[in-house]
């Protein structure tokens, strides 16, 4: 859920004051931050508008809804995942991650206080306008990529990354939201062995495999956001969560036809395994050139390294492990996942053969135990 936004639909936020719900009659947190209106509300929790009586400013205070009647050990684990969401957008010092002020408890559960980012989410942006423009979706795209790689170099995978998780502020930044899925570095695993966070469109086919994300994984996530901002859909969208997963291990990447000079940086970032995937660098320097009203040429994206022997289409890529234990460090900004290109018929087919069983049972726990289902009609 994001910090702000304008839309005030459920699910969305509204950083504006006039789109803001009324509140609890001025409800008051911690002897300090008094609620003025809900922003929005999703599965997880709602997110209000208040201001800071001490600083005398206005503030976003994001707060956990614990469904009735769950277990006492989930109730635990939600209110974990929204502390955690704090850590890790607050290890991030960048323009475009919004800063977290504060954490507080408050009935027996913690409320986070963060910047008030004004302005409406890239996918309310798409469904009232429609597709961007490539030179704009790569404005955007690059400024994304400046926070991811951020993120990265302090240790934190998002993990979430998708078009309403994206502020385009009033003030002309690009803010990426919602780290309440991302997973720091040294930091505890709250998901079940098995269990896949995100959402099913935009995880990248290594993730519906074996569910281990790495930084390669948030470049997928991006490229897929991309096409969705040129293409007004997603490119391997399907009837079923399972058949949503299952496409983007298995089938190839439909010609983005609107994507212009964009298209070569989509394609690339939209490589089926990881270390063929353009680079966070590559990326960002071709992103900036669109955006600038330049162009980029297939040849000169850089061409995908031979895979190594012995399963690398299935085994945990170089530096795409998770954060946290021995061989699992989130690779620094231009540490492995870096090149792009056309994998080798041999490691395609590896990915294929594994798809059926694995991505099923992926997908039955991200269907049943994490309730992400619904995240097919964001």
């Amino acid at each position: 859920m994001n910090t702000s936004g304008t839309s005030g639909r459920p699910g969305r936020a509204g950083g504006e004051g006039h789109g803001a719900r009324p509140g609890t009659g001025g409800r008051l947190l911690a002897g300090r931050y008094r609620l003025l209106g809900e922003l929005g509300r999703g599965g997880m929790g709602a997110v209000w508008r208040a201001r800071d009586e001490t600083l005398r400013r206005e503030v976003a205070v994001k707060e956990v809804s614990v469904p009735f009647g769950l277990p006492e050990e989930d109730v635990a684990r939600l209110h974990a995942r929204l502390e955690r969401e704090a850590r890790a957008a607050g290890r991030v010092e960048h323009p475009g991650v919004a800063e977290v002020f504060d954490v507080v408890r408050q009935d027996g559960r913690p409320w986070i206080v963060m910047e008030l980012v004004r302005g409406p989410t890239l996918q309310d942006v798409l469904e009232a306008g429609g597709p961007l423009a490539p030179e704009r979706a790569a404005s955007v795209g690059a400024q994304v990529l400046s926070a991811l790689r951020a993120a990265h170099g302090a240790g934190v995978l998002h993990r979430d990354v998708k078009p309403a998780n994206v502020l385009l502020a009033h003030d002309g930044r690009v803010v990426l939201t919602d780290f309440g899925s991302s997973l720091v570095e040294g930091g505890e695993e709250l998901t079940d062995a098995g269990e896949v966070v995100g959402s099913p469109e935009y995880l990248a086919p290594e993730r519906a495999l074996e569910g281990d994300p790495g930084p390669a994984s948030d470049l997928w996530a991006l490229g897929v956001l991309l096409f969705a901002a040129v293409e007004g859909r997603t490119p391997f969208r399907r009837e079923t969560a399972l058949a949503t997963l299952g496409a983007a291990v298995d089938d190839a990447l439909p010609a983005p036809g609107s994507a212009g000079p964009l298209r070569p940086v989509i394609e690339g970032l939209l490589r089926k395994h990881p270390d063929d995937r353009l680079g966070p660098a590559e990326a960002e320097r071709l992103l900036r050139r669109v955006a600038c009203g330049g162009r980029t040429r297939s040849g000169g994206v850089p061409a995908a390294r031979r895979p190594r022997r012995g399963g690398a289409a299935r085994g945990r890529p170089g530096g795409a492990g998770r954060p946290g234990g021995v061989g699992r460090g989130v690779p620094r900004d231009g540490e492995g996942g870096g090149a792009a290109g056309r994998r080798s018929d041999g490691a395609r087919a590896a990915l294929g053969r594994t798809a059926p069983a694995l991505v099923a049972l992926v997908a039955v726990v991200v269907l049943v135990a994490t309730g992400l289902g619904h995240l097919l009609a964001d």
